[in-house]
């Protein structure tokens, strides 16, 4: 190895990005990602034993190396792709063989609607990519549609319809995933703005075209009083800007759901909890703590029975005086994390949910009603979920005990289980944060301005 070489991989950051390594004259020859570019690019040099002959080989061409770090996994993703469709490095064979790869087509609409296919051939669309691993591509598109709300249906859609004035949006409006330009909700040149944003997005090397594009239209739409898209233009801003916490691909993985009947679920629950409509939004908590300490709290959105990542919420629970070491007291934790999270829906003036669910019994639900009074927040209704006999608690203390086979009851079991999956998740990233060797400093790079956002842990 070059000198240069050695000093380039001792300088390799801790960082999501791409890796570009040249042969002698200076011709890229194979494009990389990483979520961590120094454990990914250390491990071709550190330890060739294993190694199949065609990485020894590249090993072997290398003399230099350019890093292009980015905030997320999932940016690294869309510049590797677009990276090696301009380079066309020779060790990236992959995209070059026989096998169909999956691609983001965007058809070529009044409203265009964007999908995946596997179809080059695909008429009257405009294809990207391809793209090496289909898994990555689809966590990657779950982010798209939550930043830029895109139509994923077959509709068609025209802009003089009168239909639109009253017809439905879908399950994908409700719970932010598209715009609903089958309605009167967002005119079309809002909708193709968005589509663009998009493009620039997955050219790779566009978001910060994408955020002061954004902003502008943020800005103009609230001088112009239109504060719903003003605030669509946030959401969008936000989602953006929240890659860097949650820019793994894997965080981008949708729960696997239970064989229910979501609407039958809602139905039952409206009867079951005496509620006047079915509960389109429930949110529900979750503790976990490692013998006292490393005590976190999560709390998940379910809109229309269907996960709502970004109504998702984590907390370091801080204890009754503030110290951050509050013990093993799942009450005062339950209390502490209601009433923070519904004093600020309160100060935002936003929706409140149809139907909170607590993980626990008695006491945890008698907490959460104490926060709630000391917040002067009042919610339409709040259960807890007991696990050993899987008993709903209703905040008078009334229990109800529902067949196995409920619908009702299976919804709650699906709340309360994936707000534990994403409890037990963030006290496990606590633990190896606090586990992992601390690491020499370095000179830091200066900041890159970011557009303000709301904290992702309340």
């Amino acid at each position: 190895m070059t000198p240069e070489l050695i000093a380039k991989l001792a300088a390799l950051p801790d960082a999501p990005g791409c890796y570009l390594y040249k042969d002698a004259e200076a011709r890229v020859i194979y494009v990389g990602k990483a979520k961590n570019l120094r454990k990914r690019v250390s491990s071709y040099f550190q330890d060739r034993i294993g190694h199949p002959a065609r990485t020894l080989r590249l090993v072997l061409e290398v003399v230099d190396l350019e890093l292009i770090e980015t905030d997320s996994e999932v940016e690294a993703l869309l510049v590797e792709n677009s990276l090696i469709k301009d380079l066309q490095p020779r060790y990236n064979v992959k995209l070059k063989d026989d096998k169909t790869y999956p691609l983001i087509a965007i058809s070529r609409e009044e409203f265009p609607k964007v999908f995946c296919t596997r179809d080059a051939s695909t008429p009257n669309v405009d294809l990207i990519g391809p793209f090496i691993s289909a898994t990555e591509l689809y966590r990657a598109f779950n982010f798209l549609q939550r930043v830029f709300r895109f139509r994923v249906c077959d509709l068609d859609i025209r802009e003089p319809d009168p239909l639109r004035r009253t017809f439905k949006p879908c399950l994908n409006w409700h719970i932010k995933r598209c715009s609903a330009p089958c309605t009167l909700r967002i005119e079309r040149s809002d909708y193709l703005d968005d589509i663009r944003a998009l493009r620039a997005f997955l050219s790779g090397r566009g978001k910060a075209e994408v955020v002061a594009s954004l902003t502008a239209r943020m800005k103009a739409a609230a001088s112009t009083l239109k504060f719903e898209d003003a605030a669509r233009c946030r959401d969008q801003l936000t989602a953006i800007d929240r890659l860097k916490q949650r820019g793994n691909l894997k965080d981008y993985d949708e729960p696997d759901a239970p064989v229910i009947d979501l609407h039958a679920g809602m139905i039952a629950l409206q009867q079951h909890l005496g509620l006047s409509a079915p509960p389109k939004v429930i949110e529900g908590f979750d503790i976990a703590h490692l013998m006292g300490t490393h005590v976190v709290a999560a709390q998940v959105q379910f809109v229309s029975g269907v996960p709502n990542k970004d109504g998702y919420r984590r907390f370091k629970v801080q204890g009754e005086d503030g110290s951050g070491n509050p013990g093993n007291n799942d009450f005062a934790a339950i209390r502490e994390v209601v009433g923070r999270r519904y004093r600020r829906l309160r100060d935002e003036g936003a929706t409140l949910p149809d139907l909170v669910m607590i993980d626990g019994g008695h006491g945890q639900v008698k907490m959460a009603m104490d926060a709630l009074r000391e917040a002067e927040v009042t919610l339409p209704c709040v259960v807890g979920l007991a696990k050993a006999e899987e008993t709903i608690i209703r905040s008078s203390g009334e229990e109800l005990r529902l067949s196995r086979r409920d619908p009702g009851l299976k919804l709650l079991q699906y709340v309360r289980d994936e707000a534990h999956r994403f409890c037990r998740r963030y006290l496990h990233l606590l633990k190896a944060q606090e586990m992992a060797p601390a690491k020499p400093a370095r000179s830091r790079r200066k900041p890159k301005p970011s557009v303000s956002k709301p904290a992702v842990e309340n």
